[in-house]
C-alpha cells in the first residue's frame, strides 16, 4: 500500500494491520494528532503515561473503532529536531517565505508564521535541498538525518522540535481481525506493542547520541537553538492550532480536555523531576 493508503486498507480489511505516524491520517480525524505528536505536547514518556494510564487508550479506541481500527503505540523516535537550514533564521520574520517541508500541525504553525510550507517524501527531501527547491526540512534526529546525507546539503541544524517533542508510531490492527484474538493472545499483542515503544526510543536516543557527536567532530554544520523570541513565536501560534484540533466533534473534544488535563498534570511534576535534575546537571 502507498504510505498514506494503509489506514484505510486496514479499516477495509484489506490488510490486517499497519505501522505508521496517525498524524498522516488527519483527513479522518484531526484528532488523530493527539495520539502521535502534538506542537509544544507530550515528550515521549509523557505520551506513554498518558495512553497507558490517563485515560488516553480508552479514548484512542474509541476513535479509532469508528473506522474498524484498533490502535497500540509501537514505535517512539522520541525528541526531535527543529530541522536543516540553508541559511540562518534568528527571528520570527525570517521564516515569512521560507519554503519549510513540514507535516501535521507544526506546517501548520509555521504556515501561519508566513513560510511556505511543502509536504514532501522521504527520498525526495534531500535533493529538493540541494536544488534549492526548499529552504528548510525536518526529518527526526541525527541518526536518520545523517544517514540520509542532510548534513551534506544543509548548514545549519537547529533544535528543538517544537513541532514532535515525543513523536509516536503506531500499530493499527483490523478490529475484526482483533476481535477474532482470544484475551490471552490481546495482551501478548499489547505487552509487544509497548516493548516496542521503550526499545525503539532507547535505540533511537542512543543512536541519536552517537551521531551527533559525529555531527559536532565534523564541524561542517552550525548547531543551533532556536531564539527564545523565534519559541515564544511558535508556542503561541500553536495554542491555537491545537485547540482547533480538538475542536471537531463531541469525542474530539473529549480528546483534547484529556490531553490538557494530563498535560498540565505532568508538566508539574516534570518540573520538579526531571527538569530540576537536568538543570541542577548542567552545573557543574
Amino acid at each position: 500500500m502507498r504510505p498514506f493508503e494503509t489506514f484505510d486498507a486496514v479499516g477495509a480489511g484489506v490488510a490486517d494491520m499497519y505501522h505508521s505516524f496517525e498524524g498522516y491520517f488527519e483527513q479522518k480525524s484531526r484528532a488523530l494528532h493527539f495520539f502521535g505528536a502534538i506542537p509544544f505536547g507530550f515528550a515521549a514518556d509523557e505520551l506513554f503515561a498518558w495512553i497507558q494510564y490517563g485515560g488516553g487508550q480508552e479514548l484512542w479506541d474509541a476513535l479509532s473503532s469508528r473506522f474498524n481500527v484498533k490502535p497500540l503505540l509501537c514505535t517512539s523516535t522520541g525528541c526531535q529536531m527543529g530541522g536543516w537550514f540553508v541559511r540562518e533564521v534568528n527571528s520570527p520574520e525570517d521564516f515569512k517565505g521560507i519554503r519549510y517541508r513540514m507535516p501535521g500541525l507544526g506546517g501548520e504553525v509555521l504556515r501561519r508564521l508566513g513560510a511556505i510550507v511543502v509536504t514532501l517524501p522521504v527520498g525526495e527531501i534531500m535533493p529538493a535541498l540541494k536544488s534549492g527547491a526548499i529552504d528548510a526540512s525536518e526529518w527526526v534526529g541525527p541518526w536518520p538525518d545523517m544517514a540520509m546525507g542532510l548534513h551534506k546539503v544543509a548548514s545549519y541544524y537547529y533544535y528543538p522540535g517544537f513541532h514532535e517533542p515525543g513523536t509516536g508510531l503506531a500499530v493499527g490492527i483490523n478490529k475484526d481481525v482483533w476481535e477474532s484474538f482470544d484475551a490471552s493472545d490481546r495482551r501478548v499483542i499489547e505487552a509487544m506493542a509497548a516493548c516496542e515503544y521503550a526499545r525503539s526510543l532507547a535505540e533511537f536516543n542512543a543512536n541519536n547520541a552517537l551521531w551527533l557527536r559525529k555531527l559536532r567532530d565534523e564541524g561542517t554544520v552550525k548547531i543551533l537553538k532556536f531564539d527564545d523570541s523565534v519559541l515564544k513565536a511558535f508556542l503561541a501560534i500553536s495554542k491555537d492550532v491545537v485547540a482547533e484540533a480538538g475542536s471537531g466533534d463531541e469525542l474530539s473534544k473529549k480528546i483534547y480536555a484529556s490531553y490538557q488535563q494530563f498535560r498540565a498534570s505532568i508538566m508539574d511534576w516534570t518540573d520538579i523531576s526531571e527538569r530540576a535534575y537536568l538543570n541542577s546537571r548542567s552545573l557543574a
